[in-house]
């Protein structure tokens, strides 16, 4: 377990780290797309991907990855699609996703800071309607037995993946040469958003390998909300049957034990695994601030920017949820195996990011 804790708080140290020097943002790739015509981070965030499936594909091969598909992975159902729809309008909204306003915080935004506590409320609420909600979810899975889309097509993952990277590195290549990877940046100790999709592609490899899944911080909202309700309200807590799940049980790399864990308020394998790494990301980025000599507290915005920091947050929570997970386990874990879930994640996002930029156009930033 220590091993898990060490090699949690090292990645997320890295990453928060990288992704404040270089301002890698999973929302803005997404929303630049709808509010400047701009693909250019999403040209770097395909860049993560294929450079994932490449790692993580050589990994199984190899013998590096033990566990596949990872653990937490489900079927795929319509709740994946209507919770990745919600993540899409509230991370927007929020101005990040789950991780990227915790590099933000790091970096002083008080506006983030509000983000995550909205996140901490919408994930902690999601335990009043997970019998409704896991009641859906399950009447409308789509295959009870295929977790990615090798499995569903009963093929060898190499056979889907080898052309996708083929076709993803032949345009990426493409791109570069043609100028369109690379801006002009003046800031001090900038880090180009090619090179940090590269880091984060091998730290997302060796969160696989270390740790037996990629990197992943959703369910530690969870758990933090319900341990603060619990101080509270106790008996509510304890009488909720989502706190009382143990969807992770699994043996990890370099171990002979399995582990458990779960959302409720209590120090598991989730807590082992998610706290260091949050704590890292924040910590990575408030050093990198510091050792620029940038921290400050940046709270000076208007109340409608704080308002829509507060109100996506509490829609992250709780579409990350519903999904279940989160743009980062999705985006940087399933999809470059191809698991269904995110795929359907991906579906959601892309018209939830569309109608989360129109409201803020319409009433943020207008």
């Amino acid at each position: 377990m220590l091993l898990i804790s060490l090699s949690s708080l090292s990645i997320g140290l890295t990453a928060g780290f990288v992704m404040h020097r270089s301002d890698f943002c999973v929302t803005t790739c997404f929303r630049d797309i709808f509010l400047f015509r701009d693909f250019f981070l999403m040209r770097h965030l395909l860049l993560l991907i294929v450079s994932s499936m490449v790692l993580f594909e050589v990994g199984r091969l190899t013998g590096a990855i033990t566990i596949y598909p990872f653990p937490l992975l489900g079927p795929p159902s319509l709740g994946n699609v209507i919770g990745g729809f919600i993540f899409g309008i509230g991370m927007v909204l929020a101005g990040g996703c789950v991780c990227g306003s915790l590099y933000k915080l790091g970096a002083g935004s008080a506006g983030s800071l509000l983000a995550v506590i909205g996140m901490l409320v919408g994930s902690t609420f999601y335990a009043e309607i997970h019998p409704q909600w896991s009641t859906f979810a399950k009447s409308t899975v789509l295959s009870k037995d295929a977790i990615t889309l090798p499995q569903w097509l009963n093929l060898a993952p190499t056979v889907l993946l080898l052309p996708l990277v083929t076709a993803g590195g032949l345009w990426l290549y493409r791109e570069f040469r043609g100028g369109r990877m690379v801006r002009p940046a003046f800031a001090a100790g900038h880090l180009a958003p090619w090179r940090a999709a590269f880091i984060i592609a091998l730290l997302g490899f060796a969160s696989y390998v270390l740790i037996g899944m990629p990197m992943g911080i959703t369910t530690t909202y969870t758990k933090l909300g319900a341990t603060i309700a619990a101080l509270f309200a106790p008996e509510h807590i304890k009488s909720l049957i989502y706190f009382s799940l143990k969807p992770l049980n699994y043996t990890p790399p370099f171990s002979d034990h399995p582990i458990t864990g779960g959302p409720g308020p209590h120090l598991d394998a989730f807590a082992t695994i998610q706290y260091p790494l949050l704590i890292g990301i924040v910590a990575g980025a408030f050093f990198s601030t510091l050792r620029l000599g940038e921290w400050k507290l940046q709270w000076r915005l208007p109340r409608r920017q704080f308002v829509s920091a507060l109100s996506g947050g509490l829609l992250l929570g709780l579409a990350a949820r519903m999904a279940p997970s989160c743009n980062i386990w999705h985006l940087w874990g399933g999809v470059p195996i191809l698991a269904i879930q995110s795929l359907l994640f991906l579906t959601g996002l892309l018209p939830g990011t569309w109608i989360g930029t129109r409201l803020l156009t319409r009433f943020v930033i207008r």
